[in-house]
């Protein structure tokens, strides 16, 4: 079988050793790769009392059988850990070109245990893996690190490079971690186990290849995906606009949350904070991702004499939601600027401006002072005392360190109105899209295996009419803001979710190109030979394990649920007057996917899916 070496690099930092080790093949068509064989790894040391950021605690670095290819949209890998933030099932994913680059070092993933005694490097290239001491690159922020350790492994072929920057190191629950200057792993902290573990950087080359079953079943399917995606609308929209192009759309369709989720619409804040508005301002050029036909990754400079940056990483939709609307900022100069300060401190965007659009609602009602927040003046708009916020969150300074726990701990220190204005799922705030409009997308979040989130289904594709996938069942129109007929949709798009996150080809690009080909890829490099439905079970049984994985850290049916804030009608916009029926959507939704009454997934359903062997530890 092609796709993955079957060759795993197990670091132990306590014990400072490298070892490389394989696994049973059958897991691999099982489980696929990414995320799922993480979660199956996982299962197997899962200790339900260990701390999340615990020397004890295992973290996972995954690629997919398709990742390190020439397939279209391969680039991405996976950091899998239990979350510090949320402190169930934690995951996030990344493209950029690292994951090919470990995929072509010849290991299909990198499992880290263990703490060093003080800051250290990973080094990984060609089948081989060194842990170096780093003391002098701690304390410095991402571009830095990555810079001198670009330098010193030579100019001739830089390795790629994984860097924390100050919030990792100060074990800020929303870390995330730099991807050479460019991209981002950055829901659910995983920057901060890796703080927890004094690791400040990994470093990979690789000069290898990867196996592919069928190269002439390769080629045929790589020619058909890539003219399916030159032809795709969608593809061109992200290639010129990119993700900001979803800021103009949003605020007509109700999608885009305004004054922490307070407010339904204001057009002239989308026109400033679009993607039309990113191009014309501040648009230097766009880059690809490894193997990405698309190129929507915006490259900008800002000249603005305050909020000056250089050319780098521009901000992207979610953050100029999370650092605009949320926060009721308009000027994209200053989201541009808190971006850069964000990616260089190693602070997560979504959560970061999540929590501080939650800190500003608290502070116009009174719950929070400006003794509280060091003298900050919190106002709404006010991203300037944002701004010096992310570097007090950065370095848990003064009020930054009760920030620096996300805004469901924040919420529940301050406790009576506060635990109604906070808005998350299972402990992980949202990403920038309102289920007020799109009621799919709030059952998504309910059900989501690492809290709310907008890319462990295919939904926000599905919901808004971007794709038509009938083959698997799935009608050609999903009204928005309706309840009704929602949880099948939301069903099979999760299972689809979930295999790309298991094959790691970006999101993007699949809805592009179109289950058939996804497919079809998968089986070119893998020999797997998988039927549409096969493929649609590996999903299933991908959402299912981490479910129960979920269920273990003591995740039940309780916790499937919107916030208040979700759950109280605009009195404007697209979605005005309108909330998602939370109860409908979930009893419809649990017949569906086999769940009992408890959430958990029941007996039956584990042995359909060959995962009997957890039915002990979840029913004793």
């Amino acid at each position: 079988m092609g796709g993955n070496h079957n060759r795993f690099l197990e670091i132990d930092l306590s014990a400072r050793s490298t070892a490389v080790t394989s696994i049973d093949p059958a897991l691999f068509s099982a489980f696929i790769g990414g995320s799922t064989l993480a979660a199956r790894l996982f299962l197997d040391t899962l200790d339900v009392k260990r701390d999340p950021l615990s020397p004890d605690s295992s973290l996972f670095i995954m690629t997919g059988p398709l990742t390190g290819t020439s397939f279209p949209g391969s680039s991405r890998f996976v950091m899998c850990a239990r979350s510090p933030l949320t402190g169930i099932w934690g995951e996030s994913a990344s493209g950029g070109t690292f994951g090919a680059e470990l995929k072509r070092a010849g290991f299909d993933g990198v499992i880290i245990r263990g703490k060093s005694t003080h800051p250290c490097v990973i080094t990984v290239e060609d089948q081989n893996a060194a842990i170096v001491d780093a003391g002098d690159l701690w304390g410095k922020d991402t571009y830095e690190t990555i810079d001198i350790l670009r330098k010193r492994g030579g100019e001739e072929r830089p390795a790629r490079v994984l860097a924390i920057g100050p919030a990792g190191e100060h074990l800020v629950k929303f870390a995330n971690v730099c991807n050479d200057k460019a991209h981002y792993i950055g829901r659910t902290g995983m920057g901060a186990v890796l703080g927890s573990k004094r690791i400040k950087a990994i470093t990979c080359r690789g000069t290898g290849t990867v196996p592919v079953a069928s190269e002439e079943n390769f080629r045929n399917v790589r020619k058909a995906a890539l003219e399916e995606i030159k032809n795709s609308l969608m593809s061109r929209t992200f290639h010129e606009l990119g993700t900001a192009a979803a800021m103009e759309l949003g605020m007509t369709t109700g999608d885009v949350p305004i004054k922490n989720w307070s407010v339904g619409v204001d057009y002239a804040m989308g026109l400033a904070l679009g993607g039309t508005a990113v191009a014309e301002k501040m648009l230097k050029k766009r880059v690809a991702c490894y193997a990405c036909p698309i190129a929507c990754k915006p490259v900008v400079v800002v000249d603005d004499p305050k909020y000056g940056i250089a050319e780098g990483p521009g901000p992207e939709y979610e953050t100029l939601g999370s650092f605009g609307t949320m926060i009721m900022n308009d000027n994209i100069y200053a989201v541009a600027r808190v971006n850069d300060l964000c990616n260089r401190l190693g602070v997560e965007t979504i959560t970061g401006g999540a929590t501080i659009a939650f800190i500003m609602e608290m502070y116009e009602k009174g719950l929070l002072t400006r003794d509280d927040l060091d003298g900050l003046d919190m106002t709404w708009g006010n991203i300037d005392a944002a701004i010096v916020l992310v570097k007090k969150i950065a370095y848990r300074e003064g009020f930054g360190d009760r920030a620096a726990e996300g805004s469901r701990a924040l919420a529940r220190s301050i406790g009576g109105e506060a635990l109604d204005c906070v808005v998350e799922v299972k402990g992980l705030e949202p990403p920038m899209h309102d289920p007020r409009g799109f009621h799919g997308m709030g059952l998504a979040y309910m059900n989501s295996n690492r809290g709310a989130c907008h890319l462990q289904h295919s939904d926000q594709a599905i919901e808004m009419g971007m794709v038509s996938w009938n083959e698997v069942g799935l009608k050609d129109d999903y009204p928005g803001p309706v309840s009704e007929g929602k949880a099948e949709m939301v069903y099979i798009g999760e299972n689809i979710g979930q295999m790309a996150n298991s094959v790691c080809v970006c999101h993007f690009v699949h809805w592009c190109m179109g289950l058939t080909n996804l497919l079809d890829g998968l089986n070119a490099v893998t020999g797997y030979g998988f039927s549409l439905d096969d493929f649609m079970e590996a999903g299933k049984r991908s959402w299912v394990l981490k479910r129960a994985i979920n269920n273990l850290f003591g995740v039940t049916a309780k916790d499937d649920r919107l916030p208040k804030r979700i759950l109280t009608p605009l009195a404007e916009g697209a979605a005005e007057g309108i909330i998602p029926d939370m109860k409908l959507m979930k009893r419809e939704y649990y017949r569906i996917r086999g769940l009992n009454d408890e959430g958990f997934p029941k007996p039956e359903l584990l042995d359909s899916l060959g995962l009997g062997f957890i039915k002990e530890r979840l029913y004793g």
